[in-house]
């Protein structure tokens, strides 16, 4: 594996406190943990399904690329992130400062306890797939063997996936927009 250069795509999303600013966080984060960022999709605001009134998401996708470095220890880089930007369980269904998954490493398919790969369920969630086909729409799914583009366009997911306009917010709020 010497001087293995391998480029994975990740899923990041927040959706307590600074949500923006919880992404920056977390890219930033990336970079410390000597992981190249390439390519960052646009902010998408989502629903938080499955959370009751929880509040919307910001999600966003990242092509990354790193070297010498195992999908296992990819992930407990992103945990390590994740608890010091104050995510401290890894639960489903709750609201969180930030979460941050694989979804592909290179092209590999991997089950175990601690990591599946690719992420089983990204071809179900409308929120993993908007980004992703938006920097990587021909990448293709190591088991399903199907472009991101496609897998979008085929999607059941029906939850809302909005390119995220910040000020379009601020408008609304102060009577101009």
């Amino acid at each position: 594996m010497q001087n293995e250069a391998v480029t994975s795509y990740l899923s990041l999303g927040s959706n307590l406190g600074d949500r923006a600013g919880n992404l920056l966080m977390a890219t930033r984060g990336l970079l410390e943990a000597s992981i190249d960022v390439c390519k960052l999709s646009g902010i998408y605001e989502t629903d938080a399904i499955g959370m009751g009134d929880a509040p919307p998401f910001l999600n966003m996708a990242a092509e990354v690329r790193t070297v010498n470095v195992t999908p296992t220890q990819m992930m407990a880089r992103l945990l390590r992130i994740e608890y010091l930007l104050g995510r401290t369980e890894k639960s489903m269904k709750r609201p969180r400062t930030i979460d941050l998954d694989i979804i592909f490493f290179d092209e590999r398919v991997i089950d175990t306890p601690f990591l599946t790969l690719p992420h089983p369920r990204m071809h179900l969630r409308r929120f993993v797939l908007a980004p992703m086909a938006e920097i990587a729409p021909h990448a293709i799914h190591p088991v399903l063997h199907k472009p991101i583009a496609d897998l979008l366009a085929e999607t059941s997911d029906l939850s809302s996936v909005a390119r995220w306009n910040p000020s379009a917010r601020v408008n609304k709020s102060s009577g101009n927009g």
